[in-house]
C-alpha cells in the first residue's frame, strides 16, 4: 500500500471502519456545501449586469470544496485530504485577495503583501503551539489565521462603512462556532451516541456551519464587490 492510500482514522464518527460509508454524517452534510453553491449562483444570476467572473469562480470553488470533503470522508485516504484542503485553502487565499481589492480598496502591492503574510500563517500557526508531540485543540489551530483576518477585515469595513463589513463579521462569529464543534468532535464522542446506533460525533455540523459562512461570503462578494468607494467616501 503506497503512503497516498493509506487511510486516517481523525474523526470520531469513523472509529476504526475503513468502510467507504464509514461516516454517514459527515459525508452527507457535505450537501451543505453544494446548497450554498446553489443560493449563491441564484443571487449572481439576480445581480445586474456586468456579473463578475470573480465571483462566479468563487461559487465554483466552493462546489469544489463540497466535493473535496466528501471524498475525505469516505476514502479517508491521505490523497482525500488533499482533495479536502486544496480547494479549502485556494477559496481563502483568494477571498483574502478579493477583499483586499474590492472591499478595502487595496492595491496589488498591498494585497500580495498581505496574502503572503495569511499563507505563512496558515502553513505555520498550528505548528507553533503543540501539544504532547501533535496539533493541538484536534488541528483547529490551523484555521485561526482565518478566524482572524476575517473578524479584522470585517471590523476595518465596518469602520469606514463599507456594507460588507456586516457580513465578514457574521461569518467571522459563525465561524468560530463551527471551529469549537470541529475541536470537541472527538472529545465528547461518546455523547453522541444516539438511539444506540454508535457516536456521530460533531464535526457534521462543522460542515453545516462553514456552509453558512461561505454563504455570506459569497452573498458579500456577490452584492458588494462593486460598491463604489468614491460614493462611500462622499466623493462621487
Amino acid at each position: 500500500m503506497s503512503k497516498w492510500s493509506q487511510q486516517l482514522f481523525a474523526y470520531c464518527e469513523r472509529a476504526l471502519d475503513p468502510s467507504f460509508w464509514a461516516e454517514p454524517v459527515n459525508a452527507a452534510t457535505n450537501l451543505a456545501f453544494l446548497i450554498a453553491a446553489v443560493a449563491g449562483l441564484a443571487l449572481w444570476l439576480r445581480a445586474p449586469r456586468p456579473r463578475r467572473i470573480a465571483d462566479l469562480a468563487l461559487i465554483m470553488v466552493v462546489v469544489v470544496i463540497g466535493i473535496g470533503s466528501f471524498l475525505f470522508h469516505t476514502f479517508a485516504t491521505r490523497w482525500a485530504v488533499l482533495a479536502d484542503v486544496i480547494p479549502i485553502t485556494l477559496f481563502m487565499l483568494g477571498y483574502l485577495v478579493y477583499a483586499a481589492r474590492k472591499f478595502l480598496d487595496w492595491n496589488w502591492l498591498a494585497s500580495l503583501v498581505s496574502l503572503a503574510l495569511f499563507a505563512v500563517a496558515l502553513t505555520q500557526f498550528e505548528y507553533a503551539f503543540r501539544c504532547n508531540g501533535g496539533p493541538c485543540l484536534n488541528g483547529s489551530l490551523g484555521y485561526v489565521p482565518a478566524l482572524a483576518v476575517l473578524l479584522l477585515f470585517g471590523g476595518m469595513l465596518r469602520a469606514v462603512g463599507h456594507p460588507a463589513g456586516a457580513s465578514l463579521i457574521a461569518a467571522g462569529l459563525v465561524f468560530a462556532v463551527s471551529l469549537a464543534f470541529r475541536t470537541v468532535d472527538r472529545e465528547i464522542c461518546e455523547l453522541t451516541d444516539f438511539f444506540g446506533m454508535g457516536p456521530i460525533g460533531t464535526h457534521g455540523i462543522w460542515h453545516v456551519m462553514n456552509a453558512v459562512v461561505l454563504y455570506l461570503l459569497l452573498r458579500a462578494a456577490i452584492r458588494h464587490g462593486g460598491f463604489s468607494h468614491h460614493v462611500r467616501r462622499g466623493t462621487a
